[in-house]
């Protein structure tokens, strides 16, 4: 998705642009299970959420795609009103928030893009190919190019820009090396997330009215799963644990494992319905930032984004996203006079697509036992105001339409320290309280 993101913002500034895909790319049809996961992308057999400023940022860039993504087959819903949300073991209410909800599978909502990819009239794919390592030209510090292989050997592709979105494998920290740059400051923390997915096919009234169901995982029971309604007539659902915790893929040890949440809601759905095919696993260990932004010596022609930049735990549904937020930076930086420069490049992308949702998703893992990193007072602190305002939002459902603004990234983390919010929990935790009769 990062690649295609990007040749969409490069179209507009090429006269010629070109997408080296390592695996085959087909149109199969994505209803039927295990057709469309493709080995570049060992996460498509799995619950995918698309954000709603993920959305917004799609439908920019190619018109009425959300209306095609729905009229071939996608749910829409509103995304805490046709959702039920369960944290900390607790069901919040179902409110308006005015956010459009698309559920859909990854491999189908990456056909769309790709087809309107594929309708620019300056963009070719070449396909079945990988990227060998970039070109530089004799006596300068400017990449011109890359070298491509495929089975029938090696070719060197030129142009004037080389953006690298092959994922969190990306060799472009070793080709710097190789070259003379400085060594890429590379952060981890790990979570050792793990996750199972089984799809089903669901009864009409299974899910009762809404399109997902989302059981937190919370410390004080660290498994959680979610569950969509997606084209197909399907159901897909991921279960997930920390710290190697992780759903079986056993069907009925499954099923246990859906039990034994903070609530029963997905199990109560799916126990009894038709299954599509036994469990997939899938393991995530550690979020994963490379610090380019921190470089002062960079050569010019070559740029990173995506998951080449930033890998985030994928529970959270944050990927495309951030890919599309990165690639918005990658347009101004491209179309300005003289070019992309590396290091305002690399900076803007920290400060506007990345900064926040790494702080968020970090902080977030580091309230599960066992998952690394320092756990300082202040994070204490906001951890504490966070658990406050989940609490109040079972009495104040404006408080959670607030917080899914946050999560599904249409407002900063800064958005809940609002005084106006901080007033809504007090009056809700007030309101609560048990009072004397006389």
């Amino acid at each position: 998705m990062a690649g295609l993101l990007t040749a969409r913002v490069l179209a507009e500034a090429y006269d010629d642009v070109i997408v080296v895909e390592r695996d085959p790319l087909t149109d199969h049809d994505c209803s039927v299970p295990h057709v469309c996961p493709r080995r570049g992308v060992p996460q498509d057999y799995h619950v995918h959420g698309l954000l709603t400023r993920g959305r917004l940022l799609i439908e920019e860039m190619f018109p009425g795609i959300t209306d095609e993504l729905l009229a071939s087959g996608a749910v829409a819903g509103d995304v805490t009103d046709d959702v039920l949300w369960v944290v900390n073991g607790r069901h919040l209410p179902r409110t308006h928030s005015d956010m459009l909800m698309l559920s859909l599978s990854r491999p189908h909502l990456e056909q769309r893009v790709r087809a309107r990819v594929r309708a620019l009239p300056n963009v070719r794919f070449l396909v079945r190919h990988s990227a060998v390592a970039p070109l530089l030209a004799p006596g300068e510090r400017r990449v011109v190019g890359v070298t491509v292989t495929d089975t029938a050997g090696t070719r060197d592709l030129r142009g004037d820009l080389v953006v690298d979105t092959t994922g969190w494998r990306s060799r472009t920290p070793t080709w710097l090396e190789r070259l003379g740059y400085p060594e890429v400051e590379e952060e981890r923390q790990n979570v050792g997330v793990g996750y199972a997915t089984q799809y089903f096919r669901l009864t009409p009234d299974a899910m009762k009215g809404v399109i997902s169901e989302m059981v937190a995982a919370s410390p004080a029971s660290p498994r959680g799963a979610m569950s969509l309604r997606i084209e197909g007539g399907r159901t897909v659902v991921t279960a997930f644990g920390f710290r190697g915790d992780h759903a079986p893929t056993d069907p009925e040890a499954y099923l246990a494992y859906l039990k034994s949440l903070s609530a029963p809601d997905i199990y109560e759905t799916v126990r009894g319905q038709e299954p599509l095919a036994d469990p997939v696993a899938f393991r995530f260990p550690y979020n994963m930032r490379r610090r380019y932004e921190r470089l002062t010596d960079l050569p010019e022609g070559l740029l990173v984004l995506g998951d080449a930049v930033c890998r985030l735990n994928p529970i959270y549904g944050q990927g495309t996203t951030v890919a599309a937020l990165e690639t918005t930076v990658l347009r101004d930086h491209v179309t300005r006079f003289g070019g992309a420069r590396p290091t305002d490049y690399f900076a803007a992308i920290a400060e506007h697509a990345v900064d926040d949702v790494w702080h968020q998703t970090t902080s977030t893992d580091l309230a599960f036992p066992g998952v690394e990193g320092e756990r300082t007072e202040a994070w204490r602190q906001r951890q504490e105001s966070m658990g406050e305002l989940l609490d109040a939002a079972v009495h104040d459902p404006s408080l959670l339409t607030a917080y899914a603004r946050v999560i599904y990234l249409m407002d900063p983390p800064s958005a809940l320290a609002q005084p106006r919010i901080r007033r809504a929990v007090r009056a809700a935790r007030e309101n609560e309280q048990p009072r004397a009769g006389i």
